[in-house]
Parts: C-alpha cells; structure tokens; sequence
C-alpha cells in the first residue's frame, strides 16, 4: 500500500492489535537493570519503532483502542511501578539508560495518542504507591536525574497526580516528629519543576492542582497563592507560566467553596500580570491570564438553571427545550450578579482584540460560558457589546476592504464569540438581523498586505458562526435571511481564495439544509459544492460554478461576486480564474449576461489600481471568446463592442514596461475581439492605438506578453495581410503563428530569417527556442522547395546537439524538445504526402531518415525526464505512422521495428507516459543497442545518463547498462552485439572527445561501473581483449598528471585501481599508482589513498597485498606537500607491481 493512501486509510477496528502486543510485550520482557547486546537493542529499537508507526496509522482515529487501552497500558504502568520500586530499595543500582528510555517513551506515546486524563487511569493508585513513587522522584541520583529523561519525569508527575486524588490522609506517611513531612514533599517536588519547560511544567501544574484540591491542603494553597503573586512581581515568564497552569487547573476542579474565598487574591494576580511589560508580552501568559479570568467568573456565578439548555433536533425540525421559555425571565429575576463580572468580562473584552489567535479563543470560550449563566437581559447586553467590536474599526458607507490591517484580530475574536455565544443558542431572534450584517462583511474581509493577504481567520471564524447558528436556532427565526445568507455561503465555498474557507463555507451550507431546509435547491446545489467539489480551486470556479449558476436565484449574486470581488483580487492567478468562471456563468445565456458583464466590466479599466485592470481586461476576453465561439452577425457586433472597451484604459498603463500583466491581457482582448471591420478602419478605428499595442508587446521582455502578442498577429493575420517589422526576441512567436495558407508572399524570406536566427554564426536572433520551433509549423509549404527542405531539416538536427548551460539549468533542453517535436511533425507530413512528391527519396534520403531516428533515440535515453518524455512519444509517433507510398518503402521502416514493438508497444496505455520514469525506460532501452544502426547515438546517451547527478536515473541507467552487459557473450554471435563491441564503442566514444570533459567523465563512470561488477574482467580470456583494456588505461592516464578537472582524474584513477584485479592489466595498472598518489592535488592523493586502502581490504584481487602497503596507505599524511609523499607512493607502486610479478 502507498504512503498516500495508507494516510487516507480509514479503519474500523483496531487491526493491528496482535502486532501491537507482540512489540510491546518484547519491550517489557527486558531487564531495565541490564545494558542490552547489540542484536538485543536493534530489536528492541526495531519493536519500539514500530509502536510509533502504529501510533501514527492510529492517531487520527484513536477512540479505537479505548476497548483494550487498560489491557495495554497497565503493563507499561506496572513495569514503571516496579522499576521505580526497584530503584528505591536498591539505591544506586545501575539501569540501562536507553531501555529505560524506550519505556517511558512508550508511555509517552500514550499519553500523547489519547491525553494524559485517559491514560493515567491506568496507573497503579493504591496509597502504598505515594511512597515508591515520591521516593524515586527525590532520588539524589540515578537516570530519574538525568536531563534527557524528561519523559520518566513526567510520567512519575502524573502518577503522582492520580495518587494525590485518593481521599486518605497524607500524615499517615509522616514521622510523629515532623508532622506535614509527606505534604511538603509533594509540594516541593511540584515547585521545583514548575520552572521548567515543556512537558514536566505541565506534569509538575497537574500535580499542584491535584494537590491543592485535598481538603487537607489548604493552609498550602494560602501559601502557594501568596508565593505566586511574589513570583509574578519578579516576571520570571517560565515560573509564572507554570504558576498560572497550576491555577488555571485548580480553577476547573477545585471546590467552590476553597476558591471562592481567594476571588480577590486572583483578580489582584491578573492586575500584576496585566501591568508587567514582560509578562504581559508573553502569549501564554496572557492566555493563562485569560482562562484564570474566565474560571474565577464562572465561580462567581453559579449554573443558571432557569437557562433552557438546546439539545438535539427532532427529526420535524424543533428544537427540544429542557425548560419551559416561560419560566425563563421569572427565574432571571432571582439572579444576583457579582461586582466583580462587570470587571471580569471588560477584561475579556480586551482579550478577544488580542494580537495572538490562541488568547482570543480562550476570551470567546469564556465570554460564552459565562453569558450562558448570565440573565437574559445581561447576556443580550454581551452579545451587543460583541457585536460593536465589529465596528470600533469601521468607517460608515465604507466597504470591508476600505478596513485597516490592524482589524484583523478584532474582528476575528469577535467572531470566534459570535459563534460560541451562538453555539450555545445566547443568539436571541432580535439580534439575529445585525449579527448577520457583520457576518456578511466577515466572509469577506481580506485586507491586501504587502506581498500577501490577512483575514482567512476572520472568513474562518464567520463560516463558523453560520454553521453553529443552524444548530441553535429556529426556522422561522431565520427565515428572513435563508436566500441572502445562502448566496454568501455558496459565493464564499466556489470563489474563496483559500480551500479550508471553502470547505467551512461548504459546511455551514450542508448544516443549514439539513437543519433548516430553507435554502432554494438546497440538495441540488449542495451536491454540487460539496467537500470535494470546492477543494480543488479550479475546480470550484470552472465547473462548481456554473452548475450553481443554473438555479437563476443564485446566478446574479454570483456573477457579481466575480466583478466585484473575484476579479479585483490582489492574486493573479484569482483573476484569471475569475474570467474564465465569468465567460462560463456567461454562456449559460450569453444574449442577455454577454453585454451586461461587459459593460460592468468596463468601469474598471480607467481604475488606478493595476488588478482592477487586468481583471477586467481578463473578464472581457473571456466573453468575447464566448462570442466567437458561436460565431454570428450579432455576436460579430457584440465583439465590436467589447473592442471597443480598450480605448477606456489609458496609454499610458497599457504601454508601461512595468505592467505586464495589463499589456498581455490588452494583446489577449485584441486577439478574441478584432474583426475585420475595425481592421478595414485603420486610423478611424475605435481603438487607433491598438497596433501599437501589439507592438509594444511583441518588444517586451516577457515571454508571455510576447505569445499573448503573438496570438494577436495570428488573429490579425486571418483577417488581413501582415508583414511585421523583425522583432528580436518575439519573432519566432510571431513568424510561426502568421497565417501563410491566405498570404503565402514573402513565405521564402520567413524561412531563410528563421533558418539564419538559429544559425550558430548568427547572433542577432536571442530567443533561439522559438525560432526553432516555428519552421515544422508552416510546413506545408516546404516541399515545394528543395533547398529550403534541406535547410529546416539540417537546422531541427543541429538543434537536437543544443547542449547550452546558464544560470537557468540546461536551456538547450527547451531548443532539443522543440527540434524532436519539429522533426517528427516534418516527417508525418512528408509520409503522409509522399505520393504527391517527385523523386521523394531526394527530399527525404532514407540513410538521413533513420540517421536523425538515432538522434531521437539518443534523446529518449538521456538525463532529463522531459526531454525523455518528448522523445519517446515523437519515436511512438513515427513507429506508428504508414510508410511512405514511394518505391521501396521498405527502406523508411524503423529498424529493429519487431524489437521496438516487443518492448514499448505491448502495453498501449503505458506507452506515452513511461518513457519520463527511469525504472520502466532504461531495462527496455539498453537492448535497443542490439540495433546497428542507432547503437552509437544509443550508447552516447545512455552514458549520459550514467554520468547524471540525478539518483532517479543514474541509478536505473547503470544498474540496466551493468544487467545487458553481463548477458552479451564475449565476441559476436547469433545475438548480434557482443562485450567486446561494447568495449571498443565506448572506447571509441572517448578517443574522439578526449579533450571533453563532458564526454570523457561520463565514460569514464560507465567503464568503473562496469569493472565494478567484474564484467569486463571476462575480456582477459579472448584474443584482444588485454589490448582493449589496455587502450582503456592509456585513456584514464594520459596527462594526468596536468588535468585540472578533479571529477575526471578521480575517474581515471578508479579505473586504475579496479584493473589491478584483471589479471592482464594488473602490471601495468599499479605501475600508474603512482601518476595519482603523486598528483599536485591533494585531494586527488588522499582519495586515491583511500580507494586503494578500501579497494584492497574488499575485493579478491587474486594476490596477497604486502602489509607495508597498507600501513604507508595509513600512515601517510597524503595531504602534505612534503617529499614523504612521493616517498611513499613510490614504495606503494614497487611493491604492488613486485607482489603481482610474483
């Protein structure tokens, strides 16, 4: 099973159980008093990684495990107890540290997959216990002191905890002469890690908490709350963050009536840290602030049991109370409401405007749990000072966006509140209307800031709110804003820039359909945006939308959210889609939307703002393609019109160098709406200026101003004769889109402009790339002329040797795809018309045919993916295509065709596109070398791919290389191919580049990948083999010693080396030892050093290496300059050339 699917893999029981217990069991059969052996320990860690794996398949559906959690964490918890028992009573013991890890990472990991509240019911908690593990917490050493064993720490914390919670008496444990001894004990164990970070402060915070809740403790707490107002006055952060845990949790557990009598100690301790600068910078500390502010509130007030409390939905829809409504305001009367909640919730207040999400959320939790015991009229009077949190940053008549930055926070706490107040059914009826007016502006607020946007929290937040509010409320209540409230949601899940507003938004629709059934075609339209429909983008804005678009209820509130949202976006690729979701909207009823948009549409080109621009210049190029699409005079009119909107953009943003963008778009309008009437007007045209538009975007710099300026010639050109100026860089995409079938003049000077560009004598022509590519798109023409034929053809082969490098990577890879698939194109052509060509076989010779074949093929087997990728599919191409119908056809078929078709054409589906994939290619392509014709071109790019840097094909094109050659027979035989052909290829290769490092490195892995594998070591057994090998050597050693390239002389010398196996070359190879352990690198005598040290220890050489020779190979200190060195490699080689005489 892939990663990917395991991830998304949902189970339905806990199926690995038995694998689990397994593991488990092999951990805590070890003795923690006994180190491990080392196939002990890789067990251990192997079964100890396998729980975590298990762990993380499990983590996301954990209630699984709840049947057998006491069956598998009691052991784990009983192995703790009796190793901390243990380390009591025999004090100084000595453990093994990483089993002891391994444990109490184990209980780590369970504590994190379930909570520690799960979990730690499964401790061992009778009374004697409080003793081993107090005892063993306080040792004065062993690993329980040790820092790396944080996770031990914090289990003992938490056992401690579950311990302090049984209702016995701790000076049973006390000495009558030192009465509180126990008590004591556990408060200083607890202090002392308060003042650490991570998981032991929060062990150490459950543990006080525990502690201070005993009726026996109260004289400590009094002293622990006068300790902690000392302890925040000194604003230690990490103390007072623990002091703060401890209280947060006491708060939720402790007894009402201990805590009520420190109300004013704990509103003092906000003060402090509410006036300390650092405290008060901190996040958690204010979030602990927060949450102590909250529990002290609800300890105030009690439950209010006149509240009706909402539970679920009958299935007719009504909501069941639990109390009568009536009863309500009666029983609001007897409620008293502290001083100090006035205070409390103006704090809380502030918290929700907090700069960090996680104080803000707790201030919304609080605000709403305590409104919830608040009376109806108080609680109404929260939820209106909420709601104008909205409008402290808020200018009247001005829209979300007119909003500054620093909103953000405010409104996204203010709505985090809305929705738990809303949660909780505090949302009366007559607020509903003014809570959905902010709503309405929250799922929309994203405030454009620098390169980025804020506000996904806030769109979030909202879609939150609408979602809790159909849990909450009644139908009728909401039956005023079901249409307007289900266009917000159905714009926001299709047209949101982010996909979890999407999905939230999609939510809160399915939960008001399924609890309300008030929005029109509710199901239908929830079907269509459902979880899966709006998670992907374009998905969303192309197909989602104009199939909600449909239901005319819907349809004009989306097509307004485009114009004016979705189109001004500060993202480009928003804009674009936006355009395209409008031309699809737009189509629905073209006749009547077409004009309409547009018109709306074209208020925004005289806009200040660059986006508003482009998207309006994006939008009506999409309906004016709607237009040409169903091409008729009124449409034709209609295009006109939109034409005419260009004029409205100002010259000078259209022509600035700086906005690309609008220019591109401008050229894309012109190409989808220029009709020959406005062509025929020239200067009295609607648009004068629009030529010089094109112009402008066929001299830009950007490529894609430049193709989109293409596309407007080709437009024009359909229309009228055009002879434009010779643009440098823009010319190939010009040259190639023109229409040649009506205006064929000046054809001939196209192709010799376009065939000079890619000359590599001419410079005057930068984008070669293009120029390349565009002489296979007018092809039709060529075979009329002979020398022009000649001319493209020798230029597409030229290019397929475009090896050019820059900062870019391998640019040269652009111009080769494009001469593969130029090629390919010429030659379909000329086959397919063949019969209609004299002498055919003087176009198109068939030793030229299957010589650029070869060419191609090289291509197919080379380092780049793409270029692979190209390759084969142009190869498929040709293999499939009929043969020429001239004389002796059989001359153009593909050579080795009956191979070919045995290894890529049995499976038809997998054909295209596995040539990119190296596993698949390589095994396939290498027995293609069987094929005389193309072997040579084969073999370069197989080497090339050997040499790649990339593992994903260097390692198939090796290993596959290595594969064929062991099964080739030594000399030629029925099989055609032989090793030693292969041998005087790729010596070939080499003696015909040997000043080309790029050609000589990449042999000369082949050849070490080769000897490697003992493949060439059969050569010794025939006739000419040792004189191959030794061709071989004189290679990997001429000049070495003056080579500057350290990839090649580090080759060279591996060649060496792994030819002192081979019996014939041995001699001669340790005698050239020397030319590297000497070389004037150092790098070069150390790795030479080292390879030969490894070489020799490794491999059956066949013969005894002398002692002294790996003792100088150590010894020596290869990277000095010193005369020891020479020395010494010189001794190396003598006594290497004198063991292999023997």
């Amino acid at each position: 099973m892939d990663e990917d699917s395991q991830e998304n893999r949902l189970f339905s029981a806990f199926e690995r159980h038995d694998e689990f217990v397994a593991a488990q069991n092999t951990l805590l059969a070890a003795d923690l008093f006994v180190e491990p052996s080392r196939e002990e320990e890789d067990v251990e860690l192997h079964c100890s990684r396998k729980l975590i794996v298990i762990f993380g398949e499990y983590q996301e559906q954990s209630y699984l495990l709840d049947p057998y959690l006491e069956s598998l964490v009691s052991p784990v918890a009983e192995c703790l107890r009796r190793y901390a028992m243990a380390c009591v009573n025999a004090r100084g013991a000595q453990s093994s540290r990483s089993r002891v890890e391994r444990l109490a990472d184990l209980l780590h990991n369970y504590i994190k997959f379930r909570g520690y509240k799960t979990i730690t019911r499964f401790f061992p908690h009778e009374v004697s216990d409080l003793s081993i593990a107090l005892d063993f917490i306080r040792l004065p050493s062993g690993l329980v002191k040790d820092p790396s064993q944080w996770g031990l720490r914090y289990a003992v914390l938490l056992w401690l905890s579950l311990i302090c919670r049984i209702p016995f008496d701790l000076q049973k444990f006390d000495d009558t002469t030192r009465s509180g001894e126990t008590a004591n004990a556990i408060e200083l164990v607890g202090k002392d890690r308060l003042n650490m970070a991570g998981l032991e402060r929060e062990g150490a915070a459950t543990l006080l908490a525990r502690f201070y809740a005993r009726k026996d403790t109260k004289q400590q707490f009094s002293s622990f709350v006068e300790w902690s107002i000392t302890v925040f006055r000194s604003s230690n952060i990490i103390l007072s963050i623990g002091v703060l845990q401890v209280l947060c949790e006491l708060m939720k557990s402790g007894s009402s009536e201990q805590l009520q009598a420190f109300t004013q100690q704990f509103l003092e301790i906000t003060d402090t840290l509410e006036q300390s600068a650092p405290l008060a910078s901190n996040t958690l500390v204010r979030k602990y602030r927060t949450k102590l502010l909250s529990r002290v509130a609800l300890r105030l007030m009690p439950p209010n049991i006149f509240r009706s409390k909402l539970t679920f939905r009958s299935l007719d829809g009504d909501i069941k109370n639990e109390a009568l409504k009536r009863n309500v305001d009666d029983g609001d009367d007897d409620i008293d409401v502290p001083e100090e909640i006035d205070t409390i919730l103006e704090s809380l207040f502030k918290s929700l405007q907090d700069k960090d999400t996680v104080v803000r959320w707790s201030a919304a939790k609080g605000i709403a749990r305590l409104s919830e015991r608040l009376p109806s009229d108080f609680s109404s009077q929260v939820l209106e000072t909420i709601l104008g949190l909205f409008s402290i940053h808020s200018v009247a008549g001005a829209s979300v966006y007119d909003t500054p930055a620093i909103a953000e926070a405010t409104w996204h706490g203010a709505s985090l509140a809305s929705a738990e107040m809303a949660r909780r059914g505090l949302v009366q009826t007559a607020a509903l209307g003014s809570l959905l007016g902010w709503l309405s502006k929250a799922l929309y607020f994203d405030i454009r800031k620098g390169a980025h946007s804020i506000g996904s929290n806030v769109r979030d937040a909202a879609a939150y709110v609408i979602w809790a509010l159909a849990r909450a409320q009644d139908p009728e209540s909401f039956s005023p804003y079901a249409r307007e409230l289900a266009q917000w949601l159905v714009s926001v899940a299709l047209f949101d820039r982010e996909i979890h507003i999407r999905r939230a938004a999609s939510a809160a629709f399915q939960e008001h359909v399924g609890r309300m059934a008030l929005f029109p075609h509710g199901i239908d339209v929830l079907r269509k945006t459902d979880f899966y429909a709006v998670s992907v983008r374009r998905n969303a804005f192309i197909v989602a939308a104009p199939q909600v678009a449909e239901h005319l209820e819907y349809r004009s509130y989306l097509i307004d959210h485009i114009i004016s949202i979705t189109l001004r976006h500060w993202d480009v690729a928003m804009r674009e889609l936006g355009a395209q979701a409008l031309r699809r909207i737009c189509e629905l009823d073209l006749k009547i939307l077409g004009l309409e948009c547009a018109s709306k549409m074209a208020g925004f080109l005289d806009s200040v703002d660059v986006s508003d621009v482009h998207g309006a210049l994006a939008a009506l190029t999409g309906i004016s393609e709607a237009y040409r699409a169903q091409e008729s005079e009124e449409n034709a009119s209609n295009r006109q019109k939109i034409f005419a909107f260009i004029a409205i953009v100002s010259k000078d943003v259209v022509m600035s160098p700086r906005n690309g963008l609008v220019l591109a778009a401008a050229c894309d309008l012109i190409a989808s709406s220029l009709t020959l009437q406005e062509v025929e007007l020239q200067e009295k045209s609607s648009v004068p200026h629009w030529k010089r538009i094109i112009d402008q975007g066929l001299r830009h710099r950007s490529s894609s101003v430049q193709q989109a300026a293409a596309a407007a010639i080709a437009a024009t050109s359909s229309l009228i004769d055009c002879s434009p100026d010779s643009l440098q860089q823009s010319l190939g995409y010009t040259l190639g889109v023109l229409n040649y079938n009506v205006h064929p003049h000046g054809f001939s000077e196209v192709v010799k402009c376009l065939l000079d560009s890619v000359d590599s004598n001419v410079r005057f022509f930068p984008d070669h790339h293009e120029c390349t590519a565009s002489p296979h798109r007018m092809f039709v023409f060529l075979f009329y002329v002979r020398r022009i034929m000649y001319g493209v053809l020798d230029a597409l082969d030229s290019g397929l040797d475009d090896y050019t490098m820059d900062e870019r990577g391998d640019v040269g890879s652009w111009v080769r795809m494009a001469c593969i698939e130029g090629l390919a194109s010429i030659f379909e052509d000329l086959f397919r018309v063949s019969g209609n060509i004299p002498e055919f076989a003087n176009y198109l010779p068939a030793q030229r045919y299957h010589s650029v074949i070869a060419r191609i093929l090289r291509q197919g087997v080379e380092r780049l993916d793409n270029v692979r990728q190209t390759a084969g599919h142009c190869l498929l191409r040709l293999f499939r295509i009929p043969l020429p119908t001239v004389p002796h056809q059989e001359e153009w078929r593909i050579k080795g065709s009956e191979l070919i078709m045995k290894l890529f054409l049995t499976d038809a589906s997998g054909t295209i596109t596995s040539w990119s994939v190296g596993e698949w290619l390589f095994p396939k392509a290498v027995e293609l070398l069987r094929v005389q014709e193309y072997r040579q071109s084969l073999l370069t790019g197989l080497i090339h791919s050997v040499g790649a840097r990339t593992g994903s094909t260097h390692r198939p094109a090796s290993s596959s290389l290595v594969s064929f050659a062991q099964g080739l027979p030594l000399l030629a035989g029925d099989s055609g191919y032989s090793l030693s052909e292969l041998c005087d290829d790729l010596i070939e290769c080499a003696q015909g580049r040997t000043t080309s490092n790029a050609v000589v490195v990449p042999i000369l892995q082949t050849f070490n990948m080769l000897l490697e594998a003992d493949v060439l070591s059969r050569l010794s057994s025939v006739d000419n083999g040792p004189s191959k090998l030794e061709r071989l050597l004189n290679i990997a050693t001429r000049n070495v010693q003056r080579l500057k390239n350290v990839q090649r002389v580090q080759e060279s010398m591996k060649i060496v080396v792994n030819l002192l196996v081979v019996s014939s070359v041995s001699k001669s190879s340790s005698e050239r030892i020397i030319d590297f352990l000497s070389h004037p690198y150092p790098k070069i005598r150390t790795s030479t050093a080292e390879y030969l040290y490894t070489f020799i220890q490794s491999r059956d050489l066949g013969w005894e290496a002398d002692e002294a020779v790996d003792e100088l190979l150590l010894e020596t200190e290869w990277s000095s300059e010193s005369m020891e060195v020479k020395v010494a490699a010189t001794r190396i080689s003598e006594l290497l050339s004198c063991t292999i005489t023997e």
